[in-house]
This record gives C-alpha cells, structure tokens and sequence, in this order.
C-alpha cells in the first residue's frame, strides 16, 4: 500500500514538471536521431553533459525501485521484474514526451526516453537485491496459519513459543 501511495505522488509530480507549460521566447525543434542531443551536451562541456544526462538517468529512477514492490515478490524472478519495470517506465517515457510534443512550449526528444529507461533499468539493478532481502525478512501482516504452516518464513513470532514446545514434551514424556 505503502509503494502504490509513493508511486501515484511521485507520477503525479512528474508529469506535472514534464507537462507544464513554460514562458520560453523560441522552441527548437525536436529531435528524432537517437543520441544527437547526449553527443551534443558532452560537446558543450563536462559539466553541461554531466547536469542534462544526470537530470535524464535521474527523472524516472525511483520507479525502478517503486514498481518491482507492487507485485507479489518484488515481480518475480529478477529478470522477469527487471524487463516488466524497463518496459513499463519505457513506455511511461514515451507518452510523456508524446504529450510534451503537444504543447507548445515543450518539445519531444528521443534522447530522453534513452536515459529515462537507462535511469531506471540502472536503479532496478541497484536495488532489486536489497529490496528483495528486506521484503523476504519482513514477515506479511495477517498472515493466515494455513500460509505459515505452506510458508515457514511466513510465521508470527510468538513470545514464549520454545517455552510451550518444552511444557508440551514435558507433559508427553510424563505421560509415558
């Protein structure tokens, strides 16, 4: 619940700075030849290529991360998840600079559907193991006792539990 909450914000929050207009006194035109705009960034400069191709890996990064804990085991296998997450945060780039292409002021750019889906794969890779192990120590809140049983990792600590098992084989050993 927690990463479906995180993950309509902060689609919300993107959209909103990709698809607001802005005051700019001309537009250049967009660019359809993949990597005609990261070649020119790394020809302006260090520092200019290092703040537009960071500003690109970073836009959708989090959903790398976000998408993955929505599915039951973090998506499955890793990379089933990794080509689920990649493929959705592709196409979630594409129809933003899709609409960013109808608006006046903004303009499409394939290098940017590039290094979003670049961002997230990146991010997906980095976290995907960590997530996994945090997620798998975690025990599920109403965890049924047919899932405990099936499930072993899936159990409710109760306190005084090895107190009990000893208190039962005492009263069996009695018995015999």
């Amino acid at each position: 619940m927690t990463a479906l909450v995180l993950l309509t914000a902060y689609l919300v929050c993107v959209t909103w700075t990709a698809l607001r207009p802005l005051e700019v006194l001309w537009v250049s035109p967009p660019n359809l030849e993949p990597l005609a705009t990261i070649r020119a960034d790394i020809a302006r400069g260090p520092e200019a290529a290092g703040r537009t191709i960071g500003a690109g890996l970073v836009r959708l990064a989090p959903l790398g991360a976000l998408l993955p804990l929505l599915g039951r085991r973090l998506g499955g296998p890793r990379i089933t998840s990794f080509l689920r997450t990649v493929f959705v945060c592709g196409m979630l780039s594409l129809a933003l600079e899709l609409w960013q292409s109808l608006l006046p002021s903004r303009v499409a750019d394939v290098d940017s559907i590039i290094l979003n889906t670049l961002g997230v794969a990146l991010t997906h890779l980095l976290c995907y193991g960590p997530l996994r192990a945090a997620v798998a120590r975690r025990p599920r809140a109403g965890t049924s006792r047919r899932a405990a049983r099936v499930c072993p990792h899936l159990r409710r600590r109760r306190p005084g539990g090895p107190v009990r098992q000893a208190r039962r084989v005492r009263a069996v050993l009695s018995q015999l």
